[in-house]
């Protein structure tokens, strides 16, 4: 029978997109990472998405991610995804959440239920907090490191976060696990070198778009704007995504 899922079918098989269809997946972020992320699993057939996010659309993010466009501006990001998701995928069971995932609101979740676990953030202690207790819940996780700042899709790489290496995010979160005892994590990461952003020309500024040195990398108590492209983050969620449903399917293939 001729569905949206056919083409995919062909490769997986009709086994492994009843199993697709029955799982649930939770989306930590609806950013340039996680709203393709999303878009892709309801593109391919998961049966219910969880997206948790409190940001809502602005200009900036118009460039990069997926849910934003001048009509989506001022909407949450998670209701934006959930309208799209309802025209690719209607019989996705979808549930949103317009928090951000902190200590303090990790009780909202219950990270049994779920079927996979994206950690698409960018704040260290909340995605500490999601891959620890999708650990402690036996859930498979994915975590997302840097795209901020990089204009070479072709670098991102797949790997435990202790064999990463180049990217800032990821160095610290080798230490923060390591510090916690979380002896593996499957992370997306890029080998290249942070690019050092442009300034504005007005503040008579001679940066240029260089690579910043290891001591500027993460500049101490200090958070600057991160350049990006359409073309970085959307890759790397495509690949977290790829790498979800394929680890989903493999008993049936």
């Amino acid at each position: 029978m001729i569905n949206q899922f056919s083409r995919t079918q062909l490769l997986y098989g009709k086994r492994a997109m009843d199993h697709l269809a029955s799982c649930r997946v939770a989306i930590f972020g609806i950013g340039g990472v996680g709203g393709y992320v999303a878009e892709a699993l309801a593109r391919s057939g998961i049966g219910a998405l969880d997206l948790i996010d409190h940001d809502r659309v602005s200009l900036t993010n118009i460039n990069r991610q997926i849910i934003a466009t001048h009509k989506t501006i001022g909407m949450y990001k998670v209701d934006v995804a959930e309208q799209r998701i309802a025209d690719i995928n209607p019989d996705c069971n979808v549930r949103t959440y317009k928090v951000f995932y902190l200590p303090e609101t990790e009780n909202q979740f219950h990270m049994k239920e779920y079927d996979y676990v994206v950690d698409a953030i960018d704040t260290v202690t909340g995605k500490l907090a999601i891959i620890q207790n999708a650990k402690n819940a036996g859930v498979p996780v994915i975590s997302s490191m840097g795209a901020g700042n990089k204009t070479n899709p072709s670098l991102f790489k797949i790997a435990d976060i202790y064999e990463t290496s180049v990217c800032p995010l990821a160095k610290v979160m080798r230490k923060e696990c390591r510090n916690r005892g979380i002896d593996s994590l499957k992370v997306v990461y890029s080998e290249e070198k942070p690019i050092r952003p442009i300034q504005d020309r007005n503040e008579n500024s001679t940066d240029s778009c260089t690579p910043l040195t290891e001591a500027e990398e993460i500049p101490a108590g200090k958070r600057s704007i991160p350049g990006s492209t359409a073309f970085v983050p959307s890759v790397a969620g495509l690949i977290i995504a790829g790498e979800i449903v394929n680890d989903l399917t493999r008993p049936f293939l």
